[in-house]
Parts: structure tokens; sequence; C-alpha cells
């Protein structure tokens, strides 16, 4: 009788309460969070039930329809650790907000912009044997910005490129820079399509690394036939003061020092059995080979002249190179860079060089 009489009254309770304004709202809400709670309430019932995700955002959606007085009454499975963390994030969350930085920079002292670090890497690519201080100091002089020597270290640690050594460089480098005139020479082999042996003889300008000429000869050669090969490049051009030679021992021939005496050209011999004491001319003839004669075949010592020939204009004239700051051995051999045009990337078209091998860009 009792459960009749609190069925009623209830029933009577949910009348009123709907004729009251948005009631049927309360009434809907009230209904289905009673429905959330017993599937939570029977999901494990021997302890507290675990929430979802899920069924926090339905219990927090449906808490804005019910009643105050009755949202104490059916929220009797949140438990009160859940309040209190609610409230202590809800506090993190004000103080963050109010003392928390509006910028999303990095705290800690701003470092160097980045033309400083520009300056400071292309000082030390110019200058190896500078160090951390000296830098800063120049750094100073030129531009009289203060900067620390362990900003400069760290510069230098960040961005770290290949600088040079800094113990100076090698003779070669150093003769050909001074002086202006030193050329280098060697020989190498090759095979024509009839597999007949052709000797090739390469000489370089050290300081511009341009090649002066190529000269060639079918089968033996001997002490003679080199300065006849080394006489043919030279023709028409002026001696250099220093010829750079291996120790080949056709080098050693009594006529090839003679030749060189008549030129007055003074021989410098590089060391026994170590090429990277003749790197120039030695990285040269690799090149010929890798983008000249392993993608053709000759037919004899004309045709092969004839391809050598358009590989020296194409290397002297058009191919860059990395030692030379990109500039070509024609634009270093030139005492000015006058007439050089930057091409435009929205106007230009596709030249072919060295006999089709390579197409390279050029002005319309």
């Amino acid at each position: 009788m009792k459960d009749i009489l609190e069925l009623l009254l209830h029933f009577v309770i949910v009348i009123f309460t709907l004729l009251k304004p948005s009631g049927v709202k309360r009434v809907m809400a009230d209904t289905m969070v009673m429905k959330q709670q017993l599937i939570a309430l029977n999901r494990n019932k021997k302890r507290s039930p675990q929430l979802t995700s899920s069924d926090r955002f339905i219990f927090g959606l449906l808490a804005f329809f019910i009643d105050k007085n009755r949202l104490k009454k059916v929220s009797v499975i949140i438990q009160p650790a859940t309040i209190l963390r609610f409230h202590k994030a809800l506090v993190n969350k004000k103080y963050q907000i109010l003392y928390s930085r509006k910028t999303k920079n990095k705290p800690g002292r701003k470092g160097p912009g980045q033309a400083i670090i520009n300056a400071v890497i292309e000082m030390k690519k110019r200058n190896p044997k500078f160090g951390y201080l000296r830098i800063a100091m120049q750094i100073y002089q030129a531009f009289g910005i203060t900067l620390s020597p362990y900003a400069v270290r760290r510069i230098l640690q960040k961005n770290k490129t290949n600088f040079p050594a800094g113990d100076g460089p090698s003779w070669l480098t150093f003769i050909g820079n001074m002086k202006d005139s030193l050329w280098s020479v060697d020989l190498f082999r090759c095979e024509s399509i009839n597999l007949k042996t052709h000797w090739v003889m390469i000489v370089i300008d050290q300081y511009s690394r341009r090649i002066v000429g190529f000269a060639v000869r079918v089968g033996q050669c001997d002490g003679t036939t080199y300065c006849c090969m080394f006489n043919e490049i030279l023709s028409g051009k002026s001696p250099p003061k220093y010829l750079s030679t291996d120790n080949d021992p056709l080098f050693r021939f009594i006529r090839w020092k003679a030749n060189l005496r008549i030129l007055e050209v003074d021989e410098i011999k590089t060391l026994p059995y170590t090429p990277v004491s003749h790197p120039f001319v030695e990285r040269v003839i690799g090149t010929v080979r890798r983008e000249c004669l392993d993608h053709t075949l000759f037919f004899n010592e004309r045709d092969l002249q004839k391809k050598l020939n358009h590989f020296q204009k194409y290397y002297n004239e058009s191919r860059g190179h990395s030692s030379l700051d990109y500039e070509t051995p024609k634009v270093m051999a030139s005492e000015t860079n006058n007439g050089k045009k930057s091409i435009s990337i929205e106007d230009y078209f596709w030249k072919s060089f060295n006999n089709g091998l390579v197409k390279l860009p050029v002005l319309v």
C-alpha cells in the first residue's frame, strides 16, 4: 500500500512538473539520467562504476536541463573524488590562463638573428684559422654587435658544414695562386672501337682549372712524342712559368727536359707513388672519362681529338665547378666578369653541349 501511495505521489509531481514552463524537457532529461545511471550501475555491481567518456558527456549535457534541487538527488553515483578532481582541474586551468605567456616564443634569452649566423659561418669559411673569440671580435669590429664566443661556438656546432682544415693550402695551390702561372700535365689511355690504344695528353691551368688542351697519339709513346704532344698543345699560347708533372720515366727523358729549358719552364715534380699530390689533373681526367669517354665511342685519332675538343669547350665555358664558387674556368681565367647575366626562371631554353651529352638552360 505504501509503494502505491509513493507511486501516486510521484505521478502527481510529474504532472505538475509537466505543467510548468519547459517541464517536458526536465522530465525527459530526468528520465534519461536515471536510465544512464542504471546502465552504469549494472556494469559492475561489486565496486563503483567506471564511467566512460560518453557517460560523462551525457551527464554533463543533461545537467543543464534538470532542476537544481532535483540534480542533488539524481547525482548519487558521482563520487566526491570526481568532483574534487574536476574542481582542481578548473583551478589549474584558471591560473594557467591568467599567468601563462600570451605568445608562443620559447622562454630564455633570444639568440642571434639569421644575418649574424650567416656572417659567422661565412667568416669561418673564409678564415679557417679564426677561433671563437677572434670571430666574435671581428663581428663587433665590422658590425658593432657584441657576440659571446660561446654563442659563436654554438652557431658553428649547430650549423655544421665542411669548413676548411685551417692548416693552409697545398703547395700546388699556394704556388698557383701566388704565381698565377702553374700548369699540370698528365697522360691517360683509352681504347678505340677496334681496340687500338690511344694515349691522350692533357694540360690544365692549376689556378683557373681551365683545360689548356688535348693531344692524341696512337700506339706506344716515347720522350720525343711527349715533346711533340706538349708543343702541339702549347702552339699559339704563352708558356707557363711552372709545370707540374708526375714521376713517369718519360717525363725524366733528356729531350723532355731540354724542351722545357728551351721554353723557359721550371718543372715541379710530385711525390713518387702518391697520386693525391697531383690532384687537379687527376680529377680532370676522371671527369673526362665519366662525362665523355664512358658515354661514347671513337673510331680513330682524329675522331677522338674532335670529341675531346668539344668536351674542352663545354668544360671551360659552361660547366660550373664547386671549387670555383660555381663559376666556370673561363670566368676565373678572365680578370673581369663583365657580360654575365642571370637567366630568368620563366624565360629560358635548353641547349645541348658536348655533342648532346649535356643539356643546360641558356638565355632565350
